[in-house]
């Protein structure tokens, strides 16, 4: 008799839950991916370009799964840029050391003893042969950088940036002192190098804003390093509030504005959040948001901080991405700490912009040989220069509230 059934009814076990109906099963997935499922960084990344965020919402975006984050950054910054496209920047400390500043991470103050020594503003002929170098190493942006609190009693050093500046000289002078030096033609020629120019002198007010705005300049970096709250832990000498005029200075002229800050100050992960609703509230987002990782220095306040993750700046990288859909966002300084395979997962997140060269101001980065084989292998290719931004331009995004938003008043915060 056994046999007999097991020849009429051979499917019939006792393992009752296999027998669950396909219908069954996908009613089940399909209550998993309601709209009360899904992560914040899922719902907020197809958002229009917004300047109102809450806090709680990039807290929320940030607190997304690691995997959701990485996915839905790669999403926007596809929505938005050309995937493969990446912007090659190089950083030139024109005058290093002596700063007055007090800024706990950095080697070029003069409070501390660190081996950055204090050196004068470098010749033109210094600059713009750095600048050659830079374009041969395939960077796009020249950025000159000077350890100065402001400009307050610096008219003459000032006004050596503006000549550098002006009608494009790295640009535009370069082929004349490249050819002359080297006697490579018998003529000396003007030409263009193709770069955007950029400065980054300390606190601007609107007058020195608009000088180096009439004289050519592309953009200009003033980084509010982290939150408001956390600020005043790390630097005494600049209110935030100063920052942040500085950044309303360059914007006013119709300058763009490259701000982000740094992570591994020994901050936590609502000061990362409080940094980035800061940036993604400004009347304008930054055109770059770069996104440093403490590199530390001996001598310094904070030498003994320990290095940040990758998974830490992907998550930085993946919220800016989201909240800032049309910013470049910068892996800059600590870049050099992260393999090839890390950064591949930097750039999927929505990093679109590195810092070339062997030194970034005075601490080390990634060969130039280096890169140029991680961009080979990763198939990645350099971005073009934009000449065609600006602040002042007609095509600055257009924010936009989504119609169910409601806007969360929040109580104005003390200045730092």
């Amino acid at each position: 008799m056994s046999a007999f059934r097991l020849l009429t009814r051979p499917l019939q076990s006792s393992r009752r839950h296999f027998t669950t109906s396909l219908p069954t099963r996908l009613a089940a997935v399909t209550e998993k991916t309601t709209t009360e499922a899904l992560s914040a960084a899922a719902l907020h990344s197809g958002s229009p370009m917004r300047n109102d965020w809450s806090r709680e919402e990039i807290q929320s975006i940030f607190d997304s799964p690691l995997m959701d984050l990485l996915y839905y950054g790669a999403k926007v910054h596809r929505e938005n840029f050309n995937a493969r496209e990446v912007q090659q920047c190089t950083l030139l400390s024109i005058k290093t050391g002596g700063c007055t500043e007090d800024c706990k991470y950095c080697p070029q103050s003069s409070r501390y003893k660190t081996s950055v020594k204090a050196q004068k503003i470098l010749d033109s002929e210094e600059i713009l042969f750095a600048a050659q170098r830079a374009k041969d190493a395939g960077s796009t942006r020249f950025c000159m950088g000077a350890a100065w609190r402001d400009l307050a009693g610096r008219k003459s050093n000032f006004n050596k940036v503006l000549d550098h500046v002006k009608n494009r000289e790295i640009d535009v002078l370069f082929l004349y002192y490249y050819y002359y030096y080297y006697k490579k033609k018998k003529k000396k020629k003007k030409s263009s190098m193709g770069m955007e120019v950029c400065c980054t002198l300390g606190m601007l007010d609107e007058e020195q804003a608009k000088a180096l705005k009439n004289a050519g300049l592309t953009a200009y970096n003033h980084n509010l390093d982290t939150s408001r709250e956390f600020y005043p832990k790390i630097i005494t000498t600049r209110t935030y509030d100063e920052r942040l005029t500085t950044i309303d200075n360059a914007q006013n002229a119709g300058i763009s504005v490259c701000s982000g800050g740094i992570i591994g100050l020994g901050e936590k992960d609502e000061d990362r959040v409080g940094l980035l609703h800061t940036l993604s509230t400004l009347k304008m987002h930054p055109e770059s948001v770069p996104v440093n990782a403490l590199l530390a220095v001996e001598g310094t306040p904070l030498e003994k901080q320990e290095p940040v993750s990758v998974f830490e700046m992907i998550r930085m990288i993946a919220t800016a991405r989201i909240i800032m859909p049309k910013s470049m966002v910068r892996l800059s300084a600590g870049r050099v700490r992260f393999s090839v395979s890390e950064q591949a997962m930097c750039f999927m997140a929505g990093a679109n912009s590195i810092f070339t060269g062997d030194k970034l101001l005075t601490t080390p980065n990634n060969e130039v040989s280096d890169d140029k084989k991680m961009f080979d292998m990763l198939g990645l290719v350099p971005k073009p220069p934009n000449f065609l931004q600006g602040a002042d331009k007609k095509d600055v995004p257009v924010y936009q509230m989504p119609k169910c938003f409601n806007a969360r008043k929040e109580e104005p915060t003390k200045s730092a």
